[in-house]
């Protein structure tokens, strides 16, 4: 005999809405990562691979442990330059659609910092775009970090390595 499935209908699985091929956000509270996704996956059903990457607050930087990181940002720039770095994935990589929030103020170790999403028709375009992404946000982005530690507040540079990293794209 054979059963019916109690699945919702998609529309029912997200809360939360998207609008546009576009997301993108800074956010002072914390995000709902599952929600996000949920809203994202039912925002483009045509899609035939979605990828993700979410950053999260480091519990400790060498040994010392970090009790804090703290993201500042300068508004007029903030936003403006997320949403085109978000244009500039959706057509290099032939996007569905993207999302790009980043949080900002002061953060604990465990708490998601960024999340990124690319819905793409195939896997491909979505990974590396979601890799794309991740790159510019890590080292030419308009967000200053610091981190408290044990003996006080350290800002965080981009290392050799992100500069590497970003360098790949041009």
């Amino acid at each position: 005999m054979a059963r019916k499935s109690r699945c919702c209908p998609r529309s029912a699985v997200a809360r939360l809405a998207l609008s546009g091929a576009a997301d993108v956000r800074l956010l002072e509270a914390g995000l709902s990562v599952g929600e996000a996704l949920a809203a994202f996956n039912a925002a483009h059903p045509q899609a035939g691979g979605v990828a993700s990457f979410l950053g999260k607050v480091r519990p400790s930087a060498g040994d010392s442990p970090v009790k804090a990181l703290e993201l500042t940002h300068y508004e007029p720039l903030t936003l403006p330059g997320m949403e085109h770095l978000a244009e500039q994935a959706r057509k290099r990589f032939a996007l569905d659609g993207v999302l790009v929030w980043h949080r900002i103020g002061v953060l604990t170790p465990g708490e998601g910092i960024v999340l990124v999403a690319a819905a793409a028709r195939h896997r491909r375009g979505a990974l590396e775009a979601v890799d794309f992404l991740m790159d510019h946000l890590k080292s030419a982005a308009w967000l200053w970090k610091r981190e408290k530690r044990g003996i006080g507040w350290h800002w965080i540079e981009p290392r050799a390595e992100d500069h590497a990293a970003l360098a790949r794209w041009q």
